[in-house]
């Protein structure tokens, strides 16, 4: 029974570039605000911290309709094809517990708030770079892999 195994990370399809600027234009710059202010009303409770970390990892979907990151893994076992898909692998729980307590809560409101003020300020001039912002909050927040 010979076994290979071959694995890599790759987006979900998701909207073209075109759309996601249009959504972003309309929709995504202020309901993303709104999006992170209740998000973050929910992490200063200690009931509302799941939710209020679950919308924080949904930020990149919610401002710019990014789509998630899988990872497939194919095996070949006697010589057939077997594809597995799965989210990605993520760091160690204590790791990004503690993380976030001691730097991820305040950085990522601050990187966020940048990153909404870089797209209003300019006039939309910085949108490459606030898209990128705000597709590294949930890492910033919490180490986490999206």
């Amino acid at each position: 029974m010979a076994q290979q195994n071959a694995s890599v990370e790759y987006y979900s399809s998701g909207p073209g570039c075109l759309v996601r600027g249009l959504y972003f234009l309309f929709i995504g710059w202020w309901f993303g605000l709104l999006w992170v202010i209740v998000a973050w009303f929910f992490n200063l409770t200690i009931i509302g911290l799941p939710i209020g970390l679950l919308m924080i990892n949904r930020v990149p979907q919610v401002m710019t309709l990014r789509p998630q990151r899988i990872q497939k893994t194919v095996t070949i076992i006697d010589g057939a094809p077997v594809i597995h898909h799965a989210p990605l692998q993520q760091n160690p729980f204590l790791l990004r517990a503690v993380y976030f307590i001691v730097v991820g809560f305040w950085l990522s409101l601050v990187w966020m708030l940048i990153a909404w003020l870089l797209t209003v300020l300019t006039f939309g001039l910085a949108t490459p770079l606030t898209f990128w912002m705000f597709d590294q909050v949930p890492a910033i927040t919490t180490l986490a892999r999206i």
